[in-house]
């Protein structure tokens, strides 16, 4: 059963995409950590440990978000895997959702600025087809977040 609403071929093409993104997932995951911090210096403040660092050098070089970065694209990629099957993609979605809405209180908001600015560095790297073959699934990814958040009473 193909996914909520991607096509095989788009299932197929938006794994292409991701693939060349995820080859060097710390580096990417990093960089756009960093702009996310340093274009909207709000999100750190959810990152305790992330606050004095004021420098995107120096972000960049630190263990705690380039370990961050890793695990927001190690997420991706394994939902990425199971676009084809909804049952799987809702089991990495819902556990992930639910903690970010009751135990870390992130704002939703955030999903979707981190999902623009993976779609942007896409863009930059690999030109815009690959991130239009993306772009349905960073839809997908926020939707089913946010109805998430909601169900949790956000």
């Amino acid at each position: 059963s193909s996914t909520m609403s991607l096509s095989e071929a788009e299932v197929q093409s938006a794994r292409g995409a991701w693939e060349k993104i995820y080859v060097d997932a710390e580096d990417n995951g990093t960089a756009v950590l960093v702009r996310m911090f340093t274009e909207h210096p709000d999100t750190k403040s959810y990152f305790t440990h992330f606050k004095g660092m004021d420098s995107a050098e120096e972000m960049k070089q630190a263990d705690q978000v380039r370990g961050h970065g890793k695990k927001v694209f190690s997420a991706i990629n394994d939902m990425v895997q199971h676009l084809d099957n909804s049952e799987a993609f809702l089991g990495i979605v819902t556990p992930l959702g639910k903690k970010h809405a009751t135990q870390l209180k992130i704002d939703p908001k955030n999903f979707r600025i981190i999902c623009d600015i993976i779609l942007q560095l896409m863009e930059e790297k690999f030109g815009g087809d690959c991130k239009a073959s993306f772009e349905k699934v960073t839809n997908e990814i926020c939707t089913h977040l946010n109805n998430i958040y909601k169900e949790e009473g956000w």
